[in-house]
Parts: C-alpha cells; structure tokens; sequence
C-alpha cells in the first residue's frame, strides 16, 4: 500500500490510497458491507455511486459462511464480485457490543455466536488468519473496545491488552507471506482519557503500521468528548500515514474529523436509515413516510443525480416504503450512498481548491 498527501488546507488534506485492487482518493467514506454484501445494493450500483472502497467484517464472516469457505470461493474480491479495495475489521468492536456473550483475557476472548449460541475463542492471531483468507487490502489489528461509561482502569486495561495484540498480529502477518501485499492498520483506544490515548498511540507507533485507526469513538460518550479525542488524536498521529477514525458517520462529526486530519470513515448511517426510509438530501434528513409527500411529485433532491433522484418522486417512494416494498430499500440505498460519496467527493474538491472552511460553513447548519 502506498499513500500520497497531494493537497492541504489546515490540518485538512486529500490524498491517495493505492492498493493491489485499485486507487482509493481520501478523505474517503466506505460503505458497510458487513456479510460481504452492502444491504440492498450491487457492485455495480456501488462503483456507480462512486465507492471505491467498501468495509467487510472479519467477525460476521468467521461465523457465516467461514473464512475457509471464501478463500476456496476466491477470496471475498471473487465471492462477493467486487474488484476495488476492501478493508476488514477486525471483529474487535463486534466482540465489544457482545458483553453478555463473551469473556476476555489477554490470550484472546472467548465468546458465543450470535448466530446459534456455538462456543468460539478469537485471538489476534486467529483474527490476521481470517483476514488473509478474506484476501482483503487493509487489515485491522484485533483490539479491545472499552465500554462507556467505563473507570480509567478498566481503560488502562483495554489499552494495554489493544498494544499487545497489536503486536502479536504484526508478528502473525509478517509471517504469513500470502498476506503481505495487504496493509495492516493499528487501533488506537484509550477510551475519553487523553493520558491514555497518548499512551495507546506510541505503543502502537512502536509498531511502525501501514495506517492508524481511532477506536472506541460514538460508544455513548457525549459528543463533545468524542470531538475532544477527535480533534487531540488527528495531529498526534503520523502525517505520512492515512488516519481512520472509526464507525463516525454523521457528517458534521465527518467534517470536523476532516478538519483535525482525518482521512478514513466508515458506518452504516446512510444504508441502515435508508432502510428505515430516513434520507441524507442537500436541504436536510427527511422521513419519507410523512404524509406531506403523499402527493409530492418531485425528487427526493433536486441537485442530486443518482438514479432514485433521476427517476422517481417522493410520492412514489413514500407509497413503496408504506407498501413494505423491497424496492422501498433499494431505492432509498441507493440515494443515501449517493449523496454520502458525493459528499465526501465535494469535500474533497473544496480542501483542493483551498476553501474547506467555506465549505464546512455552508454544510454546518443543515439539519442531519
């Protein structure tokens, strides 16, 4: 992997991402494909939407269908028809919001399935394997997600166990030569504790990671801590090397993370609201089962080009969300992973043109 810094405005920059299996052009928003399948949407109707990358999960394809089972399929690029990047978590925050089922010590953690109840023990080491059958361009290291609210020893817990895995997996990686054309990212923790932030990140710079991820963010801490470690960790963390803050999908959140030096987001806004028939348009969120649109003939956003804007009404689409039709879904993926990526594309434009300001002004008080 190689990354490229090509302009700055501020502490806000663009860049490029290559890998193996295409360019990726920062910052960049990547789509959740959590079981190897962004809901409701092709590949085609990804690229169309102008995704360059998507993120798969490491934990959900352990459990079903099982890494073997890809790897023999060609690996997730072959079974799921997508040749552009993919980056996989680890599965580390899956196991976080699986308290009830699991238990953690410093080997690994050991947990049920969410599936069928099954008994099953994740390591880092068994998380790099998965990965590497998985086949994909960027791997995260396995990592411990504390909980909020959660005491500053059990804190300082996760982060030492988060330096020790990430060690274990870099030493699991650099052993498995089929895995070295895939990058390995680093996850920093530390909870809303800024010592221990500081301390998570140069354990991990010790490691010397193709990337640095900010784990542990938009857990249920009030905003403005999240923005606190937002904002303390972008400088702190390495400039020649893309920094992804994780799970941050609200957009304003996305352009003051842009605004600290972040070049990486991923969630599931934009497909989960879909779903629930909630729209990203550029005059705000709107619920398109209002009964104000019953009879409304025009598109979801007039300055919106995507094929739901192109094509349809908000009539017809309030009628297909009402109906429980499952083109109700499609549609509405469709448009709100538009608007997302042209988001982050128009942003992008700005930084280059040296008006990231202007454009953070303009966006700041649209009602998402």
């Amino acid at each position: 992997m190689n990354f490229t810094i090509l302009k700055e405005d501020g502490a806000a920059r663009t860049g490029l991402i290559e890998t193996e299996n295409g360019t990726i052009h920062t910052p960049a928003f990547m789509p959740v494909g959590t079981n190897a399948t962004v809901k409701a949407l092709g590949p085609d109707e990804l690229k169309e939407a102008g995704a360059e990358i998507i993120l798969s999960n490491t934990y959900h394809l352990y459990l079903r269908p099982g890494h073997g089972l890809i790897k023999n399929l060609g690996g997730l690029h072959g079974f799921m028809g997508w040749n552009r990047p993919i980056l996989t978590d680890s599965g580390g925050f899956q196991v976080y919001s699986l308290a009830r089922l699991r238990r953690i010590n410093d080997e690994g953690v050991e947990f049920q399935s969410h599936i069928d109840g099954s008994a099953h023990f994740m390591t880092p080491e068994l998380a790099i394997e998965i990965q590497a059958c998985l086949g994909s361009d960027i791997f995260m290291a396995f990592d411990e997600c504390p909980p909020w609210p959660a005491t500053r020893e059990e804190v300082l817990r996760a982060v030492k166990r988060t330096t020790l895995w990430a060690l274990r997996c870099r030493e699991k990686k650099e052993n498995m030569p089929h895995s070295g054309k895939s990058a390995l990212f680093g996850i920093i923790q530390g909870g809303s504790y800024e010592d221990l932030r500081r301390e998570s990140l140069e354990g991990l710079l010790q490691l010397d990671f193709e990337g640095y991820a900010v784990g542990g963010v938009s857990v249920g801490e009030p905003k403005e801590d999240m923005w606190k470690t937002m904002s303390l960790m972008g400088p702190l963390l390495p400039a020649a090397k893309p920094r992804y803050l994780m799970g941050i999908g609200d957009l304003k959140d996305c352009m003051e993370a842009v605004r600290a030096g972040f070049d990486m987001f991923d969630c599931v806004m934009p497909t989960r609201n879909a779903r629930n028939g909630t729209l990203f348009t550029s005059a705000g969120r709107i619920s398109i089962k209002r009964t104000e649109f019953k009879e409304d003939p025009s598109p979801l956003d007039a300055f919106c080009g995507c094929y739901t804007c192109r094509n349809f009404s908000k009539g017809y689409l309030r009628h297909l969300f009402l109906s429980k039709e499952i083109l109700s879904m499609r549609l509405n993926t469709i448009h709100n992973i538009h608007f997302y990526l042209e988001f982050f594309r128009k942003m992008r434009e700005s930084i280059t043109e040296g008006r990231f300001s202007e454009f953070r002004r303009k966006w700041e008080t649209v009602e998402w």
